[in-house]
């Protein structure tokens, strides 16, 4: 079994998992649970993040250079070890991010538009909700239920910043600068994409008229052919 194959192999059942530790964390803060619901919800997000951890240290064992393979995934590793700890467990949700990358890595440019708006609205998503599970229920918050969890994260993605919905835990506010982060570079993404397709349309546009002009010229020279030869048979 070598790391690839690993990969190939995982990349389905990872994105599954990923699809379930969402759900699960969702039902868990919208629905605000308390307990037998709470016990459930908890055992379904530990039991993914089981897998996560599963998951890297097989393909620790299968890298080839393991030294290496290690220092440079060292975020896949704070990954899986910091949601440990409550206040950090929002770190699970990246994830989900990093299984849809890892699946579009190779995706055409005209998927990428698809790509960053499925990515974008996964992040409003997970933001919303680690935001609401950080403020709710904290003294001056603002965030308190999930609508406005949700307006709150896309004014924060698209750098508006009304300042109606401010968070003020300190989770919150990490949520907020990855969220301005990620709105600038989702930004960014499509302004290349869409500047890559204007300049290959105007490419596209040149080659064309310089296709026709060609036929036309050639078109011209034949015609200019036969007034010769017509010329040249009357002369005789």
């Amino acid at each position: 079994m070598t790391l690839e194959r690993w990969r190939h192999l995982t990349e389905w059942p990872l994105t599954a998992a990923a699809a379930v530790f969402l759900v699960a964390y969702a039902w868990e803060v919208i629905g605000d649970l308390h307990g037998p619901e709470l016990v459930v919800a908890e055992t379904v997000i530990w039991f993914t993040w089981a897998v996560f951890l599963i998951d890297y240290f097989v393909c620790l064992a299968l890298a080839p250079r393991r030294w290496r393979w290690f220092y440079t995934h060292l975020f896949d590793l704070a990954i899986v070890v910091l949601p440990m700890l409550r206040p950090l467990r929002l770190l699970r949700l990246v994830t989900i991010l990093a299984i849809l990358q890892r699946s579009a890595g190779a995706a055409f440019r005209g998927r990428v538009i698809v790509y960053v708006v499925g990515a974008g609205g996964l992040l409003v998503f997970t933001a919303a909700l680690a935001a609401l599970d950080a403020e709710r229920g904290v003294a001056h918050a603002r965030i308190q239920t999930f609508p406005e969890a949700i307006w709150w994260a896309f004014e924060t993605i698209s750098t508006v910043g009304y300042g109606d919905y401010v968070p003020v835990t300190e989770v919150g506010k990490l949520v907020a600068v990855g969220l301005m982060i990620g709105g600038i570079a989702t930004l960014g993404i499509v302004t290349a994409t869409l500047a890559s397709w204007i300049v290959e349309r105007v490419a596209q546009t040149e080659i064309d008229m310089r296709a026709a002009t060609r036929g036309q010229i050639r078109e011209l020279s034949k015609q200019v052919a036969e007034l010769k030869t017509l010329l040249e048979q009357k002369s005789a």
